[in-house]
Protein backbone atom coordinates (compact mmCIF):
# COMPACT_ATOMS: atom_id res chain seq x y z
CA UNK A 1 0.00 0.00 0.00
CA UNK A 2 3.14 2.14 0.90
CA UNK A 3 4.46 1.34 -2.95
CA UNK A 4 1.69 2.50 -4.32
CA UNK A 5 1.19 5.72 -2.29
CA UNK A 6 4.72 6.84 -2.95
CA UNK A 7 4.39 5.91 -6.64
CA UNK A 8 1.23 8.07 -7.10
CA UNK A 9 3.11 10.87 -4.91
CA UNK A 10 5.74 10.72 -7.53
CA UNK A 11 3.35 11.10 -10.71
CA UNK A 12 1.33 14.02 -9.08
CA UNK A 13 4.95 15.44 -9.19
CA UNK A 14 5.41 16.07 -12.62
CA UNK A 15 3.62 18.17 -15.41
CA UNK A 16 3.47 16.89 -18.97
CA UNK A 17 5.49 18.76 -21.60
CA UNK A 18 4.51 19.84 -25.34
CA UNK A 19 6.10 16.48 -26.64
CA UNK A 20 4.44 14.59 -23.58
CA UNK A 21 7.65 14.12 -21.81
CA UNK A 22 7.22 13.89 -18.16
CA UNK A 23 8.43 16.97 -16.50
CA UNK A 24 9.35 17.73 -12.78
CA UNK A 25 8.23 20.37 -10.29
CA UNK A 26 11.13 22.51 -11.47
CA UNK A 27 10.79 21.97 -15.03
CA UNK A 28 13.29 19.24 -15.36
CA UNK A 29 12.44 15.81 -17.51
CA UNK A 30 11.73 12.95 -15.31
CA UNK A 31 14.01 10.22 -16.31
CA UNK A 32 14.12 6.68 -14.89
CA UNK A 33 15.17 6.34 -11.05
CA UNK A 34 18.14 4.86 -9.92
CA UNK A 35 17.54 1.80 -7.45
CA UNK A 36 19.24 2.95 -4.40
CA UNK A 37 19.33 6.58 -5.38
CA UNK A 38 22.90 6.67 -3.77
CA UNK A 39 24.57 6.14 -7.04
CA UNK A 40 23.25 9.60 -8.17
CA UNK A 41 24.47 11.36 -4.82
CA UNK A 42 28.69 12.16 -6.47
CA UNK A 43 27.34 13.64 -9.27
CA UNK A 44 25.08 15.95 -7.43
CA UNK A 45 27.94 16.96 -4.80
CA UNK A 46 30.23 17.78 -7.76
CA UNK A 47 27.27 19.71 -9.69
CA UNK A 48 27.01 21.45 -6.73
CA UNK A 49 30.72 22.38 -6.46
CA UNK A 50 30.62 23.20 -10.00
CA UNK A 51 27.90 25.22 -10.03
CA UNK A 52 29.33 26.87 -6.84
CA UNK A 53 32.61 27.21 -8.25
CA UNK A 54 31.14 28.43 -11.87
CA UNK A 55 28.89 31.74 -10.63
CA UNK A 56 31.79 32.64 -8.26
CA UNK A 57 34.33 33.52 -11.21
CA UNK A 58 31.42 35.95 -11.76
CA UNK A 59 31.57 37.47 -8.45
CA UNK A 60 34.76 38.41 -9.55
CA UNK A 61 33.45 39.53 -13.07
CA UNK A 62 30.31 41.76 -12.61
CA UNK A 63 31.50 43.95 -9.74
CA UNK A 64 35.09 44.57 -9.83
CA UNK A 65 35.92 44.18 -13.69
CA UNK A 66 34.12 47.58 -14.28
CA UNK A 67 36.32 49.06 -11.85
CA UNK A 68 39.40 47.08 -12.75
CA UNK A 69 38.65 48.79 -16.37
CA UNK A 70 37.96 52.15 -14.79
CA UNK A 71 41.03 51.99 -13.26
CA UNK A 72 42.80 51.77 -16.56
CA UNK A 73 41.05 54.98 -17.57
CA UNK A 74 38.05 53.78 -19.64
CA UNK A 75 35.09 55.76 -19.13
CA UNK A 76 31.25 54.22 -18.42
CA UNK A 77 30.16 54.17 -22.08
CA UNK A 78 33.18 52.18 -22.84
CA UNK A 79 33.24 50.18 -19.97
CA UNK A 80 29.84 49.55 -21.04
CA UNK A 81 31.04 48.36 -24.67
CA UNK A 82 33.44 46.01 -23.32
CA UNK A 83 31.49 43.94 -21.08
CA UNK A 84 28.27 43.68 -23.11
CA UNK A 85 29.92 43.44 -27.10
CA UNK A 86 30.72 40.04 -25.93
CA UNK A 87 27.24 39.27 -25.11
CA UNK A 88 26.58 40.54 -28.57
CA UNK A 89 28.71 37.31 -29.77
CA UNK A 90 26.90 34.67 -27.01
CA UNK A 91 23.92 35.40 -28.57
CA UNK A 92 24.77 33.47 -31.80
CA UNK A 93 27.43 31.18 -29.54
CA UNK A 94 24.71 29.72 -27.29
CA UNK A 95 22.90 28.58 -29.60
CA UNK A 96 25.66 27.18 -31.26
CA UNK A 97 26.59 25.44 -28.96
CA UNK A 98 23.44 23.89 -27.17
CA UNK A 99 22.82 22.59 -30.94
CA UNK A 100 26.14 20.44 -30.90
CA UNK A 101 25.04 19.27 -27.53
CA UNK A 102 21.63 18.21 -28.63
CA UNK A 103 22.95 16.63 -31.61
CA UNK A 104 25.68 14.54 -30.66
CA UNK A 105 24.77 14.37 -26.94
CA UNK A 106 27.19 15.27 -25.07
CA UNK A 107 27.46 18.01 -21.81
CA UNK A 108 30.82 17.48 -20.15
CA UNK A 109 33.00 17.88 -23.27
CA UNK A 110 31.88 20.92 -24.66
CA UNK A 111 31.87 22.36 -21.63
CA UNK A 112 35.31 21.72 -20.41
CA UNK A 113 36.63 22.82 -23.97
CA UNK A 114 34.70 26.05 -23.68
CA UNK A 115 36.12 26.91 -19.60
CA UNK A 116 39.55 26.32 -20.95
CA UNK A 117 38.92 29.01 -23.75
CA UNK A 118 37.74 31.52 -21.37
CA UNK A 119 40.84 31.22 -19.22
CA UNK A 120 42.90 31.55 -22.58
CA UNK A 121 41.17 34.41 -23.24
CA UNK A 122 40.80 36.28 -19.55
CA UNK A 123 44.73 35.70 -20.04
CA UNK A 124 44.83 38.50 -22.98
CA UNK A 125 42.47 40.32 -21.20
CA UNK A 126 44.41 41.03 -18.10
CA UNK A 127 47.63 41.70 -19.91
CA UNK A 128 45.79 44.03 -22.66
CA UNK A 129 47.70 47.76 -22.95
CA UNK A 130 45.19 49.02 -24.91
CA UNK A 131 41.70 49.50 -25.49
CA UNK A 132 41.21 47.67 -28.92
CA UNK A 133 43.22 44.84 -27.75
CA UNK A 134 41.33 44.49 -24.39
CA UNK A 135 37.66 44.42 -26.61
CA UNK A 136 39.21 41.76 -28.99
CA UNK A 137 39.94 39.35 -25.73
CA UNK A 138 36.51 40.20 -23.96
CA UNK A 139 34.98 39.05 -27.38
CA UNK A 140 36.80 35.95 -27.08
CA UNK A 141 36.07 35.48 -23.27
CA UNK A 142 32.24 36.16 -23.44
CA UNK A 143 32.32 33.87 -27.12
CA UNK A 144 33.28 30.87 -24.34
CA UNK A 145 32.06 31.68 -21.03
CA UNK A 146 28.43 32.51 -21.80
CA UNK A 147 27.26 29.39 -23.61
CA UNK A 148 28.34 27.25 -20.87
CA UNK A 149 25.59 28.50 -18.40
CA UNK A 150 22.99 26.94 -20.72
CA UNK A 151 24.93 24.01 -20.99
CA UNK A 152 25.60 23.26 -17.06
CA UNK A 153 21.87 24.56 -16.61
CA UNK A 154 20.81 21.29 -18.88
CA UNK A 155 23.14 18.72 -16.93
CA UNK A 156 21.74 19.86 -13.73
CA UNK A 157 18.35 19.19 -14.70
CA UNK A 158 18.88 16.25 -15.96
CA UNK A 159 21.06 15.12 -12.97
CA UNK A 160 18.99 16.34 -10.51
CA UNK A 161 15.46 14.72 -12.34
CA UNK A 162 17.05 11.19 -12.39
CA UNK A 163 17.88 11.83 -9.03
CA UNK A 164 13.94 12.74 -7.74
CA UNK A 165 15.85 16.47 -7.10
CA UNK A 166 14.93 19.85 -7.77
CA UNK A 167 17.14 22.21 -10.08
CA UNK A 168 17.05 24.64 -8.01
CA UNK A 169 18.40 22.52 -4.90
CA UNK A 170 21.32 22.93 -7.40
CA UNK A 171 21.33 25.90 -8.35
CA UNK A 172 21.16 27.50 -4.85
CA UNK A 173 24.98 26.69 -4.50
CA UNK A 174 25.69 29.27 -7.55
CA UNK A 175 24.33 31.65 -4.91
CA UNK A 176 26.17 30.70 -2.21
CA UNK A 177 29.36 30.63 -4.56
CA UNK A 178 28.99 34.07 -5.68
CA UNK A 179 28.31 35.29 -1.94
CA UNK A 180 31.33 33.91 -0.73
CA UNK A 181 33.46 35.08 -2.86
CA UNK A 182 32.10 38.53 -3.32
CA UNK A 183 32.35 38.65 0.76
CA UNK A 184 35.97 37.06 0.94
CA UNK A 185 36.61 39.08 -2.14
CA UNK A 186 37.39 43.13 -0.15
CA UNK A 187 39.45 40.36 2.31
CA UNK A 188 41.81 39.46 -0.23
CA UNK A 189 42.42 41.59 -2.76
CA UNK A 190 44.09 43.64 -0.36
CA UNK A 191 46.26 40.92 0.32
CA UNK A 192 47.31 40.54 -3.55
CA UNK A 193 47.37 44.05 -4.36
CA UNK A 194 43.59 45.58 -5.11
CA UNK A 195 41.46 45.35 -7.60
CA UNK A 196 44.60 45.65 -9.96
CA UNK A 197 45.65 42.03 -9.51
CA UNK A 198 41.98 40.99 -9.66
CA UNK A 199 43.21 38.60 -11.91
CA UNK A 200 45.01 35.95 -9.96
CA UNK A 201 41.54 35.62 -7.65
CA UNK A 202 40.04 34.48 -11.16
CA UNK A 203 42.36 32.26 -12.01
CA UNK A 204 42.05 30.24 -8.87
CA UNK A 205 38.56 29.98 -8.72
CA UNK A 206 38.35 28.91 -12.65
CA UNK A 207 41.00 26.40 -11.33
CA UNK A 208 38.72 24.82 -8.56
CA UNK A 209 36.18 24.74 -11.35
CA UNK A 210 37.99 22.92 -13.88
CA UNK A 211 39.35 20.40 -10.99
CA UNK A 212 35.84 19.27 -10.26
CA UNK A 213 35.25 19.23 -14.17
CA UNK A 214 37.48 16.34 -14.91
CA UNK A 215 35.24 14.19 -12.30
CA UNK A 216 32.10 14.68 -13.46
CA UNK A 217 30.31 12.16 -15.47
CA UNK A 218 28.97 12.83 -18.51
CA UNK A 219 25.23 12.76 -19.14
CA UNK A 220 24.39 12.25 -22.56
CA UNK A 221 20.23 12.76 -23.66
CA UNK A 222 17.94 10.42 -23.48
CA UNK A 223 15.79 11.54 -27.02
CA UNK A 224 17.31 11.06 -30.75
CA UNK A 225 19.58 13.57 -32.39
CA UNK A 226 18.34 16.86 -33.06
CA UNK A 227 17.13 17.96 -37.09
CA UNK A 228 17.24 21.34 -38.12
CA UNK A 229 13.46 20.90 -38.37
CA UNK A 230 12.94 20.57 -35.34
CA UNK A 231 15.06 23.45 -34.27
CA UNK A 232 12.50 25.93 -36.97
CA UNK A 233 9.74 24.19 -35.41
CA UNK A 234 10.99 25.31 -31.84
CA UNK A 235 11.10 28.73 -33.26
CA UNK A 236 7.96 29.31 -34.61
CA UNK A 237 6.49 28.28 -31.02
CA UNK A 238 4.46 31.36 -30.13
CA UNK A 239 4.81 30.58 -26.09
CA UNK A 240 8.44 30.01 -26.36
CA UNK A 241 8.51 32.93 -28.27
CA UNK A 242 6.95 34.83 -25.79
CA UNK A 243 8.80 33.82 -23.35
CA UNK A 244 12.11 34.96 -25.17
CA UNK A 245 10.03 38.46 -25.92
CA UNK A 246 9.29 39.11 -22.26
CA UNK A 247 12.81 37.90 -21.15
CA UNK A 248 14.61 40.39 -23.63
CA UNK A 249 12.81 43.45 -21.47
CA UNK A 250 12.93 42.72 -18.55
CA UNK A 251 16.75 41.95 -18.96
CA UNK A 252 18.01 45.31 -20.43
CA UNK A 253 17.47 46.81 -17.15
CA UNK A 254 18.53 44.32 -15.10
CA UNK A 255 22.03 43.61 -17.00
CA UNK A 256 22.63 47.72 -16.36
CA UNK A 257 22.36 47.17 -13.20
CA UNK A 258 24.71 43.53 -13.52
CA UNK A 259 27.45 45.98 -15.37
CA UNK A 260 27.12 49.48 -14.00
CA UNK A 261 25.94 49.19 -10.55
CA UNK A 262 29.44 48.97 -8.93
CA UNK A 263 30.38 52.54 -10.73
CA UNK A 264 26.53 54.12 -9.80
CA UNK A 265 27.32 53.30 -6.23
CA UNK A 266 30.62 54.96 -6.73
CA UNK A 267 29.33 58.04 -8.06
CA UNK A 268 26.95 58.36 -4.81
CA UNK A 269 30.04 57.96 -3.03
CA UNK A 270 30.35 54.33 -2.31
CA UNK A 271 33.60 52.01 -1.81
CA UNK A 272 35.01 48.95 -3.68
CA UNK A 273 34.23 46.97 -0.62
CA UNK A 274 30.69 47.88 -0.59
CA UNK A 275 30.15 47.25 -3.99
CA UNK A 276 31.25 43.52 -3.21
CA UNK A 277 28.89 43.50 -0.04
CA UNK A 278 25.76 44.33 -2.51
CA UNK A 279 26.50 41.53 -4.75
CA UNK A 280 26.67 38.71 -1.82
CA UNK A 281 23.72 40.28 -0.34
CA UNK A 282 21.90 40.17 -3.88
CA UNK A 283 22.80 36.12 -4.22
CA UNK A 284 22.01 35.46 -0.69
CA UNK A 285 18.60 36.32 -1.12
CA UNK A 286 18.60 34.44 -3.92
CA UNK A 287 19.11 31.30 -1.88
CA UNK A 288 15.77 30.58 -0.22
CA UNK A 289 14.10 30.93 -3.88
CA UNK A 290 16.16 28.46 -5.63
CA UNK A 291 15.83 26.26 -2.54
CA UNK A 292 11.92 26.84 -2.11
CA UNK A 293 10.74 27.97 -5.41
CA UNK A 294 10.91 24.36 -7.19
CA UNK A 295 9.43 22.48 -4.80
CA UNK A 296 5.80 25.35 -5.44
CA UNK A 297 6.14 25.67 -9.03
CA UNK A 298 3.79 23.18 -9.98
CA UNK A 299 1.00 24.76 -8.82
CA UNK A 300 1.28 28.64 -10.36
CA UNK A 301 0.73 29.18 -13.88
CA UNK A 302 4.09 29.94 -15.30
CA UNK A 303 2.82 33.59 -16.77
CA UNK A 304 1.39 34.92 -13.68
CA UNK A 305 4.46 34.36 -11.61
CA UNK A 306 6.84 35.84 -14.59
CA UNK A 307 4.27 39.14 -14.39
CA UNK A 308 4.68 39.11 -10.75
CA UNK A 309 8.41 39.49 -11.10
CA UNK A 310 8.11 42.07 -13.74
CA UNK A 311 5.81 44.06 -11.76
CA UNK A 312 8.32 43.56 -8.67
CA UNK A 313 11.09 44.63 -10.92
CA UNK A 314 8.90 48.06 -11.58
CA UNK A 315 9.19 48.81 -8.25
CA UNK A 316 12.83 47.72 -7.22
CA UNK A 317 14.26 49.96 -10.55
CA UNK A 318 12.28 53.09 -9.03
CA UNK A 319 13.64 52.50 -5.80
CA UNK A 320 17.06 52.34 -7.05
CA UNK A 321 16.63 55.62 -8.95
CA UNK A 322 14.98 57.55 -6.44
CA UNK A 323 17.85 56.50 -3.24
CA UNK A 324 20.77 58.65 -3.20
CA UNK A 325 22.16 56.81 -0.09
CA UNK A 326 24.83 53.74 -0.77
CA UNK A 327 23.62 51.63 2.49
CA UNK A 328 20.06 51.84 1.62
CA UNK A 329 20.61 51.05 -2.60
CA UNK A 330 23.16 48.27 -0.61
CA UNK A 331 19.84 46.86 1.26
CA UNK A 332 18.25 47.29 -1.75
CA UNK A 333 20.14 44.43 -3.64
CA UNK A 334 18.09 41.58 -1.26
CA UNK A 335 15.25 42.43 -4.12
CA UNK A 336 16.67 39.91 -6.10
CA UNK A 337 15.00 37.57 -3.75
CA UNK A 338 11.71 38.01 -5.44
CA UNK A 339 13.15 39.58 -9.00
CA UNK A 340 15.85 37.62 -10.34
CA UNK A 341 15.26 34.37 -8.41
CA UNK A 342 12.00 34.07 -9.54
CA UNK A 343 11.93 35.02 -13.05
CA UNK A 344 15.38 32.56 -13.74
CA UNK A 345 13.79 29.36 -12.13
CA UNK A 346 10.46 29.83 -13.64
CA UNK A 347 11.73 30.93 -17.34
CA UNK A 348 14.28 27.92 -17.14
CA UNK A 349 11.18 25.79 -15.84
CA UNK A 350 9.07 27.05 -18.76
CA UNK A 351 11.58 26.88 -21.30
CA UNK A 352 12.13 22.87 -20.86
CA UNK A 353 8.49 22.04 -20.35
CA UNK A 354 8.06 23.97 -23.80
CA UNK A 355 10.73 22.15 -25.88
CA UNK A 356 10.97 18.20 -26.65
CA UNK A 357 13.30 16.13 -24.41
CA UNK A 358 15.88 16.46 -27.49
CA UNK A 359 15.71 19.93 -27.62
CA UNK A 360 16.11 21.03 -23.87
CA UNK A 361 19.54 22.11 -24.05
CA UNK A 362 19.00 24.13 -27.55
CA UNK A 363 15.93 25.43 -25.63
CA UNK A 364 18.10 26.68 -23.12
CA UNK A 365 20.22 27.78 -25.22
CA UNK A 366 18.27 30.28 -27.02
CA UNK A 367 16.87 31.48 -23.50
CA UNK A 368 20.41 32.39 -22.62
CA UNK A 369 21.05 33.78 -25.63
CA UNK A 370 18.65 36.82 -24.81
CA UNK A 371 18.32 36.51 -21.29
CA UNK A 372 22.33 36.97 -21.34
CA UNK A 373 23.28 38.03 -24.29
CA UNK A 374 20.96 40.27 -26.34
CA UNK A 375 19.37 41.91 -23.45
CA UNK A 376 23.08 41.89 -22.32
CA UNK A 377 24.62 44.32 -25.23
CA UNK A 378 21.26 46.44 -25.72
CA UNK A 379 21.79 46.93 -21.64
CA UNK A 380 24.98 47.62 -21.69
CA UNK A 381 25.80 50.33 -24.46
CA UNK A 382 21.67 51.27 -23.46
CA UNK A 383 22.99 51.73 -19.74
CA UNK A 384 26.25 53.43 -20.14
CA UNK A 385 25.27 55.92 -22.70
CA UNK A 386 22.32 57.16 -20.37
CA UNK A 387 24.36 57.01 -17.51
CA UNK A 388 27.42 59.35 -19.69
CA UNK A 389 24.25 61.55 -20.61
CA UNK A 390 22.07 62.12 -17.40
CA UNK A 391 23.41 59.78 -14.37
CA UNK A 392 22.66 56.55 -12.97
CA UNK A 393 18.95 57.54 -11.42
CA UNK A 394 17.86 58.13 -15.48
CA UNK A 395 19.31 54.83 -16.01
CA UNK A 396 17.02 53.03 -13.72
CA UNK A 397 13.83 55.20 -14.65
CA UNK A 398 14.32 53.79 -18.06
CA UNK A 399 14.54 50.14 -16.89
CA UNK A 400 11.67 50.36 -14.64
CA UNK A 401 10.01 51.71 -18.06
CA UNK A 402 10.97 48.39 -19.76
CA UNK A 403 9.49 46.40 -16.93
CA UNK A 404 6.40 47.69 -16.96
CA UNK A 405 5.71 47.01 -20.59
CA UNK A 406 7.18 43.11 -19.76
CA UNK A 407 4.30 42.89 -17.15
CA UNK A 408 1.46 44.54 -19.02
CA UNK A 409 2.68 41.93 -21.75
CA UNK A 410 2.71 39.29 -19.48
CA UNK A 411 -0.87 39.95 -17.75
CA UNK A 412 -2.29 40.59 -20.90
CA UNK A 413 -1.24 36.92 -22.41
CA UNK A 414 -2.50 35.43 -19.47
CA UNK A 415 -5.85 37.00 -19.67
CA UNK A 416 -6.46 35.69 -22.84
CA UNK A 417 -4.93 32.31 -22.28
CA UNK A 418 -7.89 32.27 -19.23
CA UNK A 419 -9.96 33.67 -21.26
CA UNK A 420 -9.90 31.07 -23.91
Amino acid sequence: MMLKTNRRKRQDATVESQDGAAVSQDGAAVGPQDATGARRAPQLKLLRGLTASYLATNAIIVPFLPIYFGNQGYSPSQIGLLMMLGPFLSIFAQPFWGFVSDRYNTLKRIIALLWIMTVVASVGVFNSSSYAVTLIFMLALFFFVYPSTALLDSLSVRTAAEAGRSYGSIRLWGSVGFAAVALSSGAILPLIGGVEHVAYLYWGVWAAALLLLFFLKDEPGTGARLSVRQLGALLGHKPFLLLLAVSFLIMVPHRMNDVLFTLHLQELGGTDAMAGLGWALATLAEIPTFALLGRFLHRYQELALLGIAASLYVVRWLAYAWIDDPVLLIALQASHMVTFAVFWITGIHYAVKLAPESMRSTALALFSAVFLGLAGIVGGLAGGAIMDQWGGSAMYVAGAGLSLVAAVGLMAARWRIRVR
